[in-house]
């Protein structure tokens, strides 16, 4: 009896990358591609019908946005695997699509055999990613964690006067809220500066609020 295929579609506006992905998947003996999309409105039409084990999905398609389709497409297909397939590397878009639900992220001058490497991977449960994009992953995370350390290091006086300075509240309105002296309140902005490593009360608030 002849083994079934592993049905994969491809979802992606630009013709010639479409059809390139479609053959790379065809001449797999392991795969099938069961269909090909050039809109996201198009894969919510196709895909819940010939109902693929993963998609490769590009992000910047007309209309709606690969990664409102990922979303879109886990309420229809909630075990399909999604790969996004992108000439984007930056952490925004890297992220957004990892929240809304894909499993691996690869760029387009990804090779024949990463491409297929990487849906391989997905369907043993991995995350794959392009070795850039990995990077700028383990980077993120690892920025994440030295600022939640350095904002572990402030006393809590420290914390109060930047979540206030955070709020836009001068040196003298943060003083008369905590009861201190605007000297005292110079005095914490400057321990601040120095545990944050920033230099001045904009990239302190932003570095509370996480955007730096």
């Amino acid at each position: 009896m002849k083994e079934s295929k592993i049905p994969i579609a491809v979802v992606e506006d630009n013709y010639t990358t479409r059809d390139a992905l479609k053959t790379i998947i065809d001449l797999d003996p392991e795969f099938e591609c069961v269909g090909t999309c050039a809109t996201g409105e198009e894969a919510l039409k196709l895909l819940p019908k010939v109902s693929p084990e993963i998609v490769l999905m590009d992000i910047q398609l007309p209309g709606m946005s690969g990664i409102d389709c990922v979303r879109r497409l886990r309420e229809a297909l909630p075990d399909v695997l999604i790969v996004m397939v992108t000439v984007y590397e930056d952490p925004v878009r890297i992220f957004s699509a990892l929240r809304a639900g894909a499993n691996g992220y690869l760029l387009k001058r990804s090779t024949p055999e990463e491409i297929l490497s990487a849906i391989r991977e997905v369907r043993r449960g991995g995350g794959a990613m392009s070795g850039g994009v990995a990077m700028k992953v383990i980077q993120y995370f690892s920025g994440q964690e030295k600022q939640s350390q350095e904002l572990d290091s402030l006393s809590r006086r420290e914390s109060e006067v930047l979540e206030l300075l955070s709020c836009g509240l001068g040196n003298k309105e943060i003083a008369d809220r905590l009861g201190v002296s605007t000297e005292a309140v110079r005095w914490h902005l400057r321990s601040i500066y120095t545990k944050l490593h920033v230099h001045n009360r904009t990239e302190a608030a932003m570095k509370f609020r996480g955007n730096l």
